[in-house]
């Protein structure tokens, strides 16, 4: 099982960046694929998700902004989140997650900071 997350970097407020994650080794018609992020000091925190027959969800904060998505069926997919307008707030690691009703799969994360 794999879930490699790329795509994080530095950006100034206002600007946008796009994340992917990579998912093989799962029959991933039965995972959900989530993005969450944890930022310095606080809990991991759910971002967007999206099923297998892409039915979507935002956290509040991301509402208008974030936009995931989702390529591939069978064994390999990749997910991405379009981030617009970002915000210094926005600043954290982020992590994709594969999510079946049996179990879950963390990938690694990837830094995403939002400063002028």
């Amino acid at each position: 099982v794999l879930l490699q997350a790329s795509g994080g970097g530095r950006v100034q407020p206002g600007r946008s960046l796009r994340l992917s994650c990579t998912v093989s080794g799962l029959t991933l018609d039965y995972y959900d694929i989530a993005w969450y992020r944890q930022i310095s000091g606080k809990e991991r925190e759910l971002v967007s998700s999206i099923t297998s027959d892409l039915n979507t969800k935002y956290a509040e904060s991301v509402k208008g902004r974030f936009t995931i998505d989702r390529f591939g069926a069978g064994r390999t997919a990749t997910v991405y989140l379009q981030m617009n307008a970002l915000m210094p707030e926005d600043t954290a690691v982020y992590y994709c997650r594969a999510i079946s009703m049996a179990r879950a799969y963390w990938g690694q994360g990837t830094q995403v900071t939002v400063s002028s």
